[in-house]
């Protein structure tokens, strides 16, 4: 049964509605409360019934996972390289900070769809049009998602950052001039600040192939 505009009724499970749902499992209690059960009582459907459109819980995290890249948007048409590569660094961030809790699947979560290949082709393909040789290009486009990754997993808190973790009067007393030096600093940590002064020094590093 469909309706009429061909697509079918609300509470008909779906492969799409399961995810959706995963996804706002995860985003309301982490990634540690997910689980087929609790999945399925949040559909009110049957625990087995999931099995017919997701394969277990790591094929609905990949999939959860595929949602976010797939909410990363393409960069506008034929820009410099400097621009299309801020477009994308910060479409990426977009779509990563919308669901903080789901981040970690792709920063550290290794998917073999083509869809997980998305973010490769993005950034690949504007350094191969900069005149970059595709050896390079390897190694811009690794840079580039080093940096993406290293950054925000720091920002939805997947990694250490001095700041929080470390008070200031700790540093300020470490016996370390540089540490000391820095304490203030340190000790807070303003991530669209941190991220856009990366992002410039990228930038400026890729700019001649």
């Amino acid at each position: 049964m469909t309706t009429r505009r061909g697509r079918p009724p609300k509470g008909v499970l779906s492969r799409e509605r399961i995810l959706l749902a995963g996804l706002a499992m995860v985003d309301e209690e982490g990634l540690a409360a997910v689980s087929m059960r609790k999945l399925a009582r949040r559909l009110g459907v049957d625990p087995m019934s999931l099995y017919n459109h997701v394969d277990g819980k790591d094929a609905l995290l990949d999939g959860i996972a595929e949602m976010l890249l797939a909410a990363i948007p393409a960069p506008p048409a034929d820009p410099d390289l400097r621009e299309t590569m801020s477009a994308l660094a910060h479409g990426f961030r977009a779509a990563m900070l919308g669901h903080p809790r789901a981040a970690p699947l792709v920063l550290t979560r290794r998917l073999a769809s083509i869809t997980a290949l998305a973010p490769v082709e993005a950034v690949l393909a504007p350094l191969l049009a900069a005149g970059y040789p595709p050896d390079r290009a390897v190694h811009g486009l690794r840079a580039v998602l080093a940096f993406l990754v290293g950054t925000l997993m720091r920002e939805v808190e997947a990694a250490p950052t001095f700041g929080g973790a470390h008070r200031l009067a700790e540093l300020e007393r470490s016996g370390l001039p540089a540490v000391s030096a820095a304490a203030p600093y340190l000790a807070v940590c303003d991530h669209e600040a941190e991220f856009e002064f990366g992002l410039r020094i990228m930038l400026d590093a890729l700019a001649e192939p």
